[in-house]
């Protein structure tokens, strides 16, 4: 076995004790300074029940009512010293429990920007929210719960044995043996349940994973119709963290049997052997001080420990074990389709003969009641085939006019129509098969690059489609450094621009009739952007594209500017002639430039 091979195969328990021994060795005063107010409040264990009995025996079975007076004020004193001795127990605490938490904050956040530094391309771990605030809060209030537990349980465990033993000898005949079973039968749940436990944090991450990863591509989930399809990949990690849970409650039941057979079983036989111990000589005084130890002192304390030992105790160990040995690579969020099988891609679902591919109806819309509308009595008409270009000023409305064209938003006034069918459809049309919409930022998820491209094509394509639509829109390149269409994607380690070839090409290769481009070739040089355009102008189907550059706009068929409640339409040459929106935006671009772009002048502007 190789010395990485040994690491991983310790267990959490062995790669945590040197560190925890190197924690103590250097808080040896705090822990003096816990074992003596921890000695002092014990006083009142021993005399809890110590008192009592001689307070029976000696004073009120005997007749004298003041020496059993007496007594019990010596024990009411105890009792008042033991309290007064817990406020130096909780601020010696403060010297164990903060340097802890303040030590994991420190190793999570160094942890985290080291591998944000390594790897400047990769995504955020969303899974280090999970361990800086929810894990090392877990890890910080278990351990303080810990520490009050033991420390209890061994001086009151001290003072009642001490206190039996100098009441009876034999009442430890009768009452250690049900607390040993119960504490064993307790121990052996420990290593299930610290397995339970790692298991439940490790669902707790990889549902923070998941959702991170699904919030970054929502609006391309909903664009791409594949809700129900990512709502069941987020159910199973539900679920799965929900089966967690369950297997951790099972052995908490298991848990909870121990409890009642060390806690109840003791005072029972106690009861039930008590005539025959006062046959045997023991004063009533002594059995009833055995009581008091018992219920009040040692079976609470032992009761206080397999719980914190049980619960905090095994979050604690597998918390730290996360936190401090950094835990092995998080799983990439199951994201990727089933497999498909390459057949002919699903056909276009063209329009119906003579109507227009894309229509609207004096739509308006306003983001709230009181808001001023975006768009105001808009009416377009883009007929099938068709190229169209969406310009104008950042905020003025292109992409709020490709979300409603796709479904994502309802108008609040008017009608839009695609291929002849309402938006948003209600005939049970998967949208995804009418159009298809990529954002500015283009969603890749984990999974091979086969699969992403035929994330919209639900019945495959063959390898010939995946390559035509790969060299179209420039992505040939990116296929060949990443091995082939079967290489896994690593969402996090590709650059902006990477991420929308991919998603062109996913587009390209959709068998719906519009494609709408919202800035999806923005992280694209000028040359990359004009072969993806072209791709897809001679791509069968209807363009509407949202454009960032003059360039994008002298390639379309017909330009829509938009300008705030306003909207004009026609050709470059058309407009130049009646929009001043529109010649401002140009600049001085010379209309007879040749259409590749490489004589614009450098005094061009940019359309949005």
């Amino acid at each position: 076995m190789t010395a990485t091979t040994a690491t991983k195969a310790t267990t959490p328990t062995a790669r945590l004790l040197p560190k925890a021994r190197r924690f103590l060795r250097r808080r040896i005063r705090v822990l003096l300074l816990l074992a003596g107010w921890s000695l002092l409040e014990s006083a009142h264990t021993f005399l809890g029940g110590y008192g009592l009995a001689k307070a029976l025996d000696q004073g009120f079975l005997a007749g004298h009512t003041g020496v059993g007076l007496a007594w019990l004020g010596v024990t009411a004193l105890a009792v008042v010293v033991g309290g007064l001795a817990g406020r130096g127990v909780f601020r010696g605490l403060a010297g164990l429990v903060e340097p802890l938490r303040d030590g994991l904050v420190r190793q999570v956040v160094s942890r985290s920007l080291t591998q944000a530094v390594s790897h400047p391309a990769r995504a955020a771990d969303s899974a280090v929210v999970s361990r800086l605030t929810n894990q090392t809060e877990i890890a910080r209030d278990s351990f303080a719960g810990l520490v009050l537990v033991a420390r209890s349980f061994v001086f009151t465990a001290a003072g009642a044995v001490l206190g039996l033993l100098s009441l009876a000898p034999e009442l430890l005949l009768i009452v250690v043996p049900p607390l040993a079973a119960g504490l064993l039968l307790f121990l052996a749940t420990l290593r299930p349940m610290a397995a339970r436990q790692r298991a439940f944090l490790q669902a707790d991450e990889d549902l923070s994973t998941q959702f991170g990863a699904v919030a970054e591509g929502l609006r391309d989930v909903v664009a791409c119709g594949a809700e129900e399809r990512t709502a069941q990949r987020a159910y199973g990690v539900i679920e799965d963290e929900a089966r967690a849970a369950r297997q951790l409650a099972g052995w908490a039941a298991v848990r909870c049997l121990a409890l009642g057979l060390a806690g109840q079983l003791p005072i029972l036989l106690l009861l039930v052997t008590a005539p025959w111990l006062l046959r045997q000589g023991l004063t009533p005084g002594a059995v009833l001080g055995a009581l008091a130890y018992l219920t009040q002192s040692l079976l609470p304390a032992l009761h206080t420990l397999m719980n914190a030992l049980g619960s905090a105790g095994t979050r604690l160990l597998v918390v730290l074990d996360r936190l401090t040995t950094g835990p092995g690579p998080a799983p990439e969020p199951d994201t990727a389709p089933p497999p498909l099988t390459a057949q002919e891609p699903a056909p276009r679902i063209p329009a119906p003969p003579g109507v227009p591919c894309v229509e609207l109806r004096e739509v308006t819309f306003a983001y709230g009641p009181a808001a001023q509308p975006v768009l105001h009595d808009l009416d377009l008409t883009v007929e099938p085939g068709e190229h169209l270009v969406v310009v104008g000023p950042s905020g003025i409305g292109k992409s709020t006019l490709t979300a409603l064209i796709a479904g994502l938003l309802a108008p609040g006034q008017g009608e839009i129509r695609v291929s002849g069918r309402p938006v948003p459809t209600h005939s049970g049309t998967d949208p995804s098969q009418l159009r298809v919409l990529i954002p500015q930022q283009a969603y890749v998820f984990s999974g091979t690059l086969r699969e992403n491209l035929l994330y919209l094509c639900p019945d495959g394509a063959p390898a010939a489609a995946l390559e035509a639509a790969s060299d179209a829109v420039g992505l040939a390149p990116l296929v060949s450094r990443l091995g082939g269409f079967d290489a896994p994607l690593d969402p996090g380690a590709l650059s902006q621009g990477e991420r929308q070839l991919i998603a062109l090409g996913r587009a390209h290769l959709s068998p719906a009739p519009l494609v709408l481009l919202d800035e999806a070739t923005c992280h694209l040089d000028p040359a990359a952007e004009m072969r993806a355009e072209r791709a897809f102008a001679e791509r069968p189907g209807t363009l509407i594209v949202v454009a960032h550059r003059i360039t994008s706009a002298r390639r379309a068929d017909r330009i829509l500017v938009l300008d705030g409640t306003r909207a004009t339409c026609g050709t470059h040459e058309e407009l130049l002639e009646c929009s001043p929106l529109y010649r401002d935006l140009a600049g001085s671009w010379q209309p007879d430039a040749p259409e590749h772009g490489e004589h614009l002048s450098v005094k061009s502007r940019s359309l949005s």
